[in-house]
């Protein structure tokens, strides 16, 4: 097999959380561009099926939209059935839903914290919990799951404590599974990215850019596109001897 051959994910089912916009959009293409064939799970359920019809006639793959809330188990557990349908059996999951909110901590009301730790840390639970019983009992498989830089840092200045402590849960995690689940085959690696243009993140609004943009080294934000190799490279062959790992992506933001 020839290096360039480990990455490839011909013949493997993935089921990306949140995947039909932003980050999640451009990793659930960059799988199926691999060769997985890619189930969107998501809240929206019709926005998860067009997105999946599209990526399907772009990558020439098997990709299904379904509705997915991964906060409710018997959500989870219908999704990872879709996949082990689609594809006889699940071998990927990117934990990508996620949920932020924007306040200082003497604002923040219960049910706001409540919220985003429901889907941050406990969501993230509930499907690898769920998907690594099926990974399992078909030899192993590999959970990517999507931290942040914020684990490390304190944002500023806009202000998200519980988005703040919920990716720090999610990487320490992420290294629970790890040491739990590689007797079964299981890896269960982390992403940890830093300010990337999306819908939901305003990395080029002026107000920012002193603190987001020019305290990095690199003096700039990322694309989405540009965070999704690093998942592949997770979900692949190329990555068989991580686990426990958190990858940082943040243009050396960190570093300082």
């Amino acid at each position: 097999m020839g290096v360039l051959d480990t990455f490839a994910l011909d013949g493997r089912t993935a089921l990306v959380t949140g995947g039909y916009r932003g980050l999640g959009l451009a990793f659930s293409r960059a799988l199926a561009e691999a060769g997985a064939d890619v189930v969107i799970g998501g809240r929206d359920a019709a926005a998860c099926e067009r997105v999946a019809g599209e990526l399907a006639r772009e990558t020439g793959r098997q990709v299904l939209g379904t509705g997915l809330d991964v906060t409710d188990r018997e959500s989870v557990t219908a999704a990872v059935e879709v996949a082990r349908d689609l594809g006889g059996r699940l071998d990927v999951v990117v934990n990508n839903a996620g949920a932020c909110f924007h306040r200082p901590a003497l604002e923040v009301p219960d049910e706001e914290f409540r919220a985003v730790f429901d889907t941050n840390v406990e969501g993230l639970w509930k499907m690898s919990q769920v998907a690594a019983r099926s990974m399992a009992d078909a030899g192993g498989g590999s959970i990517i799951n999507i931290g942040s830089i914020s684990a490390m840092i304190v944002n500023r200045p806009q202000w998200q404590p519980a988005y703040n402590a919920s990716k720090a849960a999610v990487h320490q995690l992420t290294r629970s599974l790890a040491a739990e689940w590689a007797p079964l085959g299981i890896r269960v690696n982390a992403v940890a990215p830093g300010y990337v243009k999306t819908e939901m993140a305003p990395v080029d609004d002026p107000v920012f850019r002193a603190r987001w943009i020019e305290d990095a080294p690199q003096q700039r934000y990322a694309m989405p596109e540009e965070i999704a190799p690093t998942v592949v490279f997770l979900a692949s062959e190329a990555s068989a001897f991580m686990t426990g790992s958190v990858v940082t992506i943040d243009g050396g933001y960190t570093v300082f």
